[in-house]
């Protein structure tokens, strides 16, 4: 059955009005500048509610490749991933997904109708950012669209 998400555009709030337990808030690692502004936003977008953040970054590894990430590559990835979570005043588990293409990883690491905060810069192309979003969106979840200047 393929449910059908929402993608919601630089909202005030995440909360809907009534009251719910702990929400888990995922944000995609796009680069460190958009990154560290989405984190700093999700902070005001959540306000109010008891959330929990997964900043997750998916290492791509080409078909032809064989399917494993450099020590290199994954300890600078999790060294970053841990430097944008400091900044961030909510609790952030970073993680590291290897996968063939970056919705692979995300619908490898994602749960079912999760609520994904994901950020991009106003252009008048689509952007990497916005394409995840509506992926993301066609997979069911809920896709939060945060611009930053």
């Amino acid at each position: 059955m393929n449910t059908q998400g929402t993608i919601r555009i630089d909202p005030v709030t995440l909360a809907a009005g009534e009251e719910v337990g702990e929400v888990e808030v995922v944000i995609p690692y796009a680069d460190p500048a958009l990154t560290r502004a989405v984190l700093a936003r999700s902070a005001a977008l959540t306000a109010g509610l008891h959330v929990r953040i997964s900043l997750i970054a998916v290492h791509t590894v080409p078909y032809p490749s064989d399917f494993v990430c450099p020590t290199a590559t994954h300890s600078f990835l999790v060294g970053r991933l841990v430097e944008l979570s400091a900044d961030c005043p909510l609790p952030v588990s970073p993680q590291v997904v290897l996968a063939r293409t970056r919705e692979d990883g995300f619908r490898h690491a994602l749960r079912a109708e999760s609520t994904v905060l994901v950020g991009t810069r106003r252009s008048v192309w689509r952007t990497a950012e916005e394409r995840l979003a509506r992926s993301l969106a066609a997979d069911g979840h809920k896709v939060v669209l945060v611009h930053v200047e």
